[in-house]
Formats: C-alpha cells, sequence, structure tokens
C-alpha cells in the first residue's frame, strides 16, 4: 500500500467480452451472478469501482473474468454476489470462491482437453495457456468478500473504496486464446426441422445441425454459429424424463426440478432479479394466462385461440434482456394436446434443454387440469419449440462437437421406417415399372406411379410427397433404380428389399 497519487484515476479495459460489462474507475471488481448487473450499478459511483459484470457459468465464464483481471492489474479487491436460486444452481460465484481459497490443479476439461481444474465440488475450468504463475500471483493478490444482497454489495464497495490506495501488483498480462474455427457445409439458412423421440436425442440431432451448416456470425456477446427457424417436434418424452446415462446433457435432474418452478409459478419482483417465465405467464399482465388457456380449453377445446404471451410492448425500452421465450400456443387435435412455443432467441448448447423440459412440464399440466375439470381422457402430444435464432456460443462448440461425436452416430443407428408421409410398393407389371403410395398404418392405397423409368418416378413422388424423409427418398432411389435395371435386362427378379441377381 501507498498514498494516492493527486487525481488518481483507473479505467478498467477489458479484452474479453466488453459489452456485457460496466466499466468503472475504482479498484474494485463486482461478480453479480445472475443478478442484473445495472442494479447493482444504478446504486453506486463509477469512482468506487473497477467493473461490474454477470457470472452465470463456472465452466464459461470464470476463464474470462480472470483474463479480464490479468490484464487489469489495478484491481485490487473483489465483492462476489451470491443471492439467488440460479446462483446456486449454477455455482459460478462457488467455484469463483473456491479458486481463490483453494487454488487450481493441471487436469482435463469435459472434451478431454488440457485445462487448469479449479479445486472445487463444482467443475470450473481456467485455460491452459495462462502461466501458473500469474493465476497464483493474482489469487494472493486479490481481498475478497462474499455478499448475499445488492446492500450487502453496496456497504463492501464502499468499504474497499475507504481503504488506502493500492499500487497495481504487477503489469497488465494478456494470454493466447485456443480458438476452434468449424468447418461449414453449404445448406438452407431459413426453415429448418427436426425430430426426435426424446429431448436428448432432439438436442442431439439440433447440435449437428447447426455445427454441420450453421452460419459464423459476430455477436455483442462473442460469436456465435447459428441458423434461422429451426423446428424441434419432441414426439415421445416421458412424463419424469429421459436423462440418459451417462448423462451427456447440459443439466441434471436436480436442477430440472427446480427451473420447472420458473415456467410453472408465479413470483414476486425482486429488486436485480431478473423475471421468471412463469412470472410472465401468471401475473405480468395481470392475467393468469395459464388458467385462462386450461379455461379455454375446457369450454372449448377445439379452439386455436389458447395463446400465452410473454413479450411486453415495454421490452422494446430500458431493458438489455428481455424474455427470450416469446409466445405459447396450445392445441387439441384428434384428442391429441401438442404445445407450441416460440423463442425469438435461443441458446440451443446451455438453454434449450432445460426449455424444453419446463415447457414439457407446462404441457403435461394443462393436459391433466383439462382432463380433470373436462372429464375426458386427452392424450399428450407432441412438443413444438420454434427457435427464430437458433445458436451455440463459441465457447460451447468444442463442448457440442464431442456430444456430436460420442452421440449422433449411434443415434442415426436407431433405424426407424415411421415415415409421415406413408411408404412405398414397388413392382414390374406388363413392363412398367408400378409404385403404390400406402398410408401409414392401414396401408390404404392412396396412389398409384407407373413408368419405365427411375427417373419419371423419382420426379413424380418427388413432386407430389415434397415431405419425404430424406433417407426414405434415397432408399426410393435405389429400389427404382433396381428395378429399371431388371426392366431393361428383361429380369424377373425384382424383389424389393431384396439384392439385385443378375
Amino acid at each position: 500500500m501507498t498514498v494516492a497519487p493527486s487525481n488518481y484515476r483507473f479505467n478498467y479495459k477489458p479484452h474479453y467480452k466488453p459489452n456485457q460489462l460496466i466499466c468503472g474507475h475504482g479498484q474494485t471488481a463486482i461478480i453479480t451472478g445472475w443478478t442484473v448487473r445495472q442494479s447493482v450499478a444504478k446504486k453506486l459511483n463509477p469512482e468506487d469501482y473497477a467493473v461490474i459484470g454477470n457470472l452465470y457459468s463456472p465452466t464459461r465464464g470464470i476463464g474470462p473474468l480472470i483474463r479480464n483481471l490479468l490484464a487489469n492489474t489495478h484491481v485490487r479487491f473483489l465483492v462476489i454476489l451470491d443471492a439467488t436460486k440460479e446462483d446456486k444452481n449454477a455455482g459460478g460465484c462457488k467455484c469463483l470462491l473456491d479458486f481463490l481459497e483453494q487454488g487450481f490443479t493441471k487436469g482435463k476439461s469435459d472434451t478431454g482437453r488440457d485445462i487448469w481444474v479449479i479445486n472445487s465440488d463444482i467443475n470450473g475450468y481456467i485455460d491452459i495457456e495462462i502461466d501458473e504463475n500469474a493465476l497464483e500471483t493474482l489469487r494472493q493478490s486479490l481481498d475478497y468478500k462474499l455478499a448475499n444482497s445488492i446492500k450487502e454489495v453496496v456497504d463492501s464497495v464502499e468499504e474497499f473504496s475507504k481503504k488506502i490506495y493500492h499500487k497495481p501488483w504487477g503489469e497488465p498480462l494478456t494470454f493466447p486464446i485456443m480458438e476452434s474455427s468449424p468447418t461449414v457445409l453449404p445448406g438452407p439458412r431459413y426453415g429448418h426441422r427436426i425430430e426426435g423421440k426424446t429431448i436428448a436425442e432432439t438436442w442431439v440431432k439440433i447440435l449437428q445441425r447447426i455445427k454441420t451448416t450453421g452460419t459464423i456470425r459476430p455477436t455483442q456477446y462473442g460469436q456465435w454459429q447459428e441458423l434461422i427457424d429451426m423446428t424441434a417436434i419432441v414426439t415421445d418424452e416421458p412424463l419424469n424424463f429421459y436423462f440418459p446415462s451417462p448423462n451427456y446433457l447440459p443439466i441434471k435432474r436436480e436442477f430440472i426440478n427446480d427451473y420447472i418452478g420458473q415456467i410453472l409459478d408465479d413470483a414476486p419482483q425482486k429488486e436485480g432479479v431478473k423475471y421468471t417465465y412463469g412470472q410472465r405467464l401468471r401475473s405480468w399482465f395481470e392475467r393468469d394466462q395459464i388458467k385462462q388457456a386450461i379455461d379455454k380449453l375446457i369450454s372449448d377445446k377445439d379452439s386455436s385461440r389458447v395463446v400465452m404471451s410473454l413479450w411486453d410492448v415495454k421490452d422494446y425500452e430500458n431493458n438489455d434482456s428481455p424474455p427470450c421465450l416469446n409466445h405459447i400456443w396450445v392445441r387439441i387435435v384428434d384428442d391429441e394436446l401438442s404445445l407450441t412455443a416460440t423463442f425469438r432467441s435461443n441458446d440451443m448448447f446451455s438453454a434449450w434443454p432445460a426449455n424444453a423440459m419446463g415447457l414439457r412440464e407446462l404441457q403435461q399440466h394443462i393436459i391433466e387440469e383439462v382432463n380433470n375439470k373436462y372429464q375426458h381422457n386427452f392424450q399428450l402430444g407432441p412438443l413444438i419449440i420454434i427457435s427464430q435464432s437458433a445458436h451455440i456460443y463459441s465457447d460451447c462448440w468444442e463442448h457440442a462437437d464431442k456430444v456430436i461425436e460420442t452421440e449422433y452416430r449411434r443415434i442415426c443407428q436407431q433405424r426407424t421406417y415411421n415415415d409421415p408421409s406413408g411408404s412405398f410398393l414397388i413392382s414390374i407389371k406388363d413392363n412398367e415399372i408400378i409404385v403404390e403410395h400406402i398410408t401409414p398404418g392401414s396401408g390404404e392405397v392412396v396412389n398409384c406411379y407407373s413408368g419405365k423409368t427411375a427417373r419419371k418416378l423419382y420426379q413424380q413422388i418427388a413432386d407430389t410427397c415434397p415431405s419425404l424423409e430424406i433417407k426414405h427418398a434415397m432408399y426410393l432411389g435405389t429400389e427404382l433404380q433396381k428395378a429399371e435395371i431388371c426392366l431393361v435386362k428383361n429380369l424377373d427378379s425384382y424383389q424389393q428389399d431384396k439384392p439385385l441377381i443378375i
């Protein structure tokens, strides 16, 4: 410690994720966890703090935070706000405290990469490119306090600001970042349909689609890989949710038990805490929209007006985090209740599985209430989620690639032959190839095609059945070519699904 030079004033210079930080001129960094950082900033003078920022994830957030602290060595104090249920679930603030108190060791990340692993019960990582001695010096140079409320944050910052001026603990330090560059294949930019039986299966297919053909774009949060207007359909998620073993999802069952309440339950407004989806649905517009939806279905089961809205026109004004989930539509068709949700922006790696499970629980809640009051037995239909911006952040690309590598091939090997467009019976009669189009289930013939070439027939089928599944369409192409060979060579050996004998 030393006497402060006259008119000293620091300028915090973030090298990583600058758009997510509020910078000041003091020597105290404030980590707000999941609490809205602006709620803290408005109660403080910028001269009293160096920077204010959130910490959502111990695996994705602590690394950039430490890189910024190493580049701003005038920061000598930390105030860590660990106040919300989301903070407890994510564990970022607790893991940061463990780094300061217990240190770190060399280890492996979930993807097998060399990494500094924080000595904590919570998985937390720091890039191996950061020098070990620099990390140790940083730990020894910081004084810190844990806060459980915004008031405690303000009190701690004011206490630190009264301390005698501290010289920077060293020269600013920066370290290289390992960049990954995905290989992007050509594909459509808009409108994508993905279907799976479970949320876990559908999620893996989503990751593969985005990482294969998604466009890489810069955003205020860094880079992401994005597809626009992705429709995901989950057909058979069990009531108590399917968690694979080993669990490759980014969430655990215990987290979902808490998260469900954020969608189903109302919550009082609390300073610094973002709205919950449940709050938007239950009371934000002074109406309980979930109850309205249930009542509407009870009075008119065929209604197409069962709509719940989470977007407030005021969200355009002075709101740095408007809801990502904007619209929910519920419909009963043929005694089956489906739920369609629309997200304007969707983090498909970290958030989508929890979003889907929370919405599935809402769907189950609605059908139970309707069945109880309507005295009917409506069945649980599909969950449909439309993600208008379906993206994966760059700091999750490596993790997404690992999930795809280990799970996507296995999922693709689970063959199914249930194309909702029906199936096709191919035969040769009267010197022509005959293709009968039959419905799924009952096997009723609904169309018949005839011709002498595979090209003519597959063009007809493609024109009249544009929704054929890709594997089914490719299978038809091979079978039609086999039939054409038999016809040209005057062979009697064509049998569908059997090897061609010449």
